[in-house]
């Protein structure tokens, strides 16, 4: 329980989306950019590759790739993304109150690029006094592929990802306003290469410093080009998972991260570390989730299902369909901030579970009904009542 003012900082993944809608995966411009085997910089649906290996794949400069693909056309939408700053925007739009304070972490451009991120950002409640700029390398940017007719009508995305300044992102440069915080987020590490590879040491401090931590992942295109078919290192050794409160993976990553070949295995992997609760999703079909009590209260292995009126009203088309970019950041944003928001009242150990899922769950399907992960309020606490509404009529059919 905490009566303070409750402060959350996240860092990690943070970079501009160029979004392109529409983008059909079985189109032969898209069709021969296709990976042949995993790791080898092409592309793949659902998954991130590096600028410079699908250059490589291809023998082709990308913006020649780039205009083949989208047929020359300029992006949908230009919006924030990353699992980092996507979440936290998210969280201090649920939060927006005297009570908590959200703050990012990290670094980008001195460019028009980062110019346009800082102008979105500075739209929010988000604290970013903490978001760096740097001369050296251009911001980290991602163009986002996104057909809304793949798998079945589910949708789905493919990331080609420019690091840029994420390369100079150094754990100094992590000050002690971050350890001061209540709740510590690292998102999307894997796409900041020195937090990433030093991510064991900074949650311990974290957790030297009284902090909960919180973990969400992103695809590790680095690791599974150097090892491919190896487990992806995220913490040092099988014990430095008791450094982390919360691990929130989607379905591949857990497989990768625990190097099993079915989610039903990785899931059983994780449980048995120290790691205090996990969730993993996994699209449109059930989120899995644990806890051993330390954190949450304690639950045994869950399947929940995702917002049936969501799944209801996209395949209907009774309202605006945007696509899932951010789905998954937008469901970590709205888990980090019901935890935050029950701490007011309650005990690590003692905190619901499902409450939390369920906020998580209204906010991936929110999200389902925009383009990018990103939403500009009209008004503040718009987003909080639209996804409260989501949340309530989730736990009805959950019947809870």
């Amino acid at each position: 329980m905490i009566k303070d003012k409750i402060i959350i900082s996240g860092t990690g993944c943070a970079l501009a989306d160029f979004l392109y809608n529409g983008i059909t995966f079985e189109s032969p411009d898209f069709k021969r950019y296709l990976s042949k085997k995993t790791g080898d910089g092409g592309l793949s649906p659902g998954k991130l590759v590096f600028t410079e290996e699908l250059e490589k794949f291809t023998e082709k400069p990308y913006k020649e790739i780039l205009k083949e693909i989208t047929g020359d056309r300029c992006p949908d939408t230009f919006n924030v993304g990353g699992p980092s700053l996507v979440s936290m925007i998210h969280v201090s739009q649920l939060l927006e109150d005297q009570n908590f304070e959200v703050k990012y972490f990290g670094i980008t451009g001195q460019d028009k690029t980062g110019d346009d991120i800082l102008e979105i950002v500075e739209n929010t409640p988000l604290n970013i006094t903490n978001y760096l700029r740097t001369g050296k390398k251009a911001s980290p940017s991602t163009d986002v592929f996104s057909d809304p007719v793949f798998d079945n009508g589910h949708g789905e995305r493919t990331f080609v990802n420019n690091i840029g300044a994420a390369w100079e992102y150094f754990p100094e440069q992590l000050t002690a306003g971050f350890f001061d915080s209540h709740i510590v987020c690292f998102g999307g590490t894997a796409l900041v290469p020195k937090i990433h590879e030093n991510l064991t040491s900074l949650l311990r401090k974290a957790k030297d410093n009284g902090c909960i931590t919180v973990v969400n992942t992103v695809f590790d295109f680095k690791n599974e080009k150097n090892n491919p078919g190896q487990p992806w290192p995220l913490v040092d050794d099988f014990d430095s998972y008791g450094l982390i409160d919360l691990l929130i993976m989607d379905c591949e990553e857990a497989i990768k991260i625990s190097g099993k070949s079915k989610i039903s295995n990785a899931a059983s992997y994780f449980s048995f570390t120290r790691v205090s609760s996990f969730i993993i999703t996994n699209g449109a079909k059930d989120i899995i989730s644990w806890s051993n009590g330390k954190f949450f209260k304690k639950e045994g292995m869950m399947n929940m299902p995702v917002s049936k009126k969501i799944t209801e009203e996209l395949a209907s088309g009774s309202l605006k369909k945007g696509d899932t970019t951010g789905c998954g950041d937008n469901f970590a944003g709205g888990v980090i901030a019901s935890v935050a928001y029950q701490l007011k009242n309650q005990d690590k150990g003692k905190l619901d579970f499902i409450e939390a899922l369920s906020w998580g769950i209204a906010s991936g399907g929110f999200c389902c009904f925009q383009i990018g992960g990103t939403y500009l309020e009209n008004f503040p606490g718009e987003k909080r009542e639209a996804v409260r509404t989501i949340q309530r009529e989730y736990l009805n059919q959950i019947h809870l």
